[in-house]
């Protein structure tokens, strides 16, 4: 069978509880079709680079998939049918990434990033760096 990476986007207004049944539906129907879902992913509310059908943020779940290509078929046309989900892509992969995905760690480095800062790290700015210069800025040329 092959590896697959489905991620979708449900509404910015549905709770919690509902896009987590939105991904166990998901799930029901790869199961049905002998497939697998090896991994399941909650990345939250997040902020979306445009508005998508007056939606300015959205709810993205991941799903790493083991299943034969007609599973993909079937979720992607389930999925379209879904009027909750906003936007959804299929990736075809040679491996599933172990323990978390990238947007997963991004939160915990961006967690230790800002920890830092205030826990004894640089005072002021940087030592020696650019904020010595006076600023240039583009209409002053």
């Amino acid at each position: 069978m092959a590896l697959y990476e489905h991620v979708f986007l449900a509404r910015q207004d549905l709770a919690q509880a509902q896009v987590d049944a939105l991904a166990e539906t998901a799930t029901k129907i790869i199961e049905e079709n002998n497939g697998k879902v090896v991994k399941t992913e909650t990345w939250g509310l997040r902020s979306l680079a445009y508005k998508i059908a007056k939606n300015r943020k959205a709810h993205y779940v991941l799903l790493d998939i083991d299943a034969p290509a007609g599973v993909v078929a079937e979720l992607e046309r389930q999925t379209a049918i879904n009027e909750d989900v906003i936007r959804y892509m299929t990736v075809k992969v040679d491996t599933h990434e172990q323990g978390p995905s990238v947007m997963m760690r991004k939160g915990e480095r961006d967690g230790r990033r800002g920890r830092g800062d205030r826990e004894g790290g640089r005072e002021g700015g940087r030592e020696g760096g650019r904020e010595d210069r006076p600023r240039r800025d583009a209409d002053s040329e």
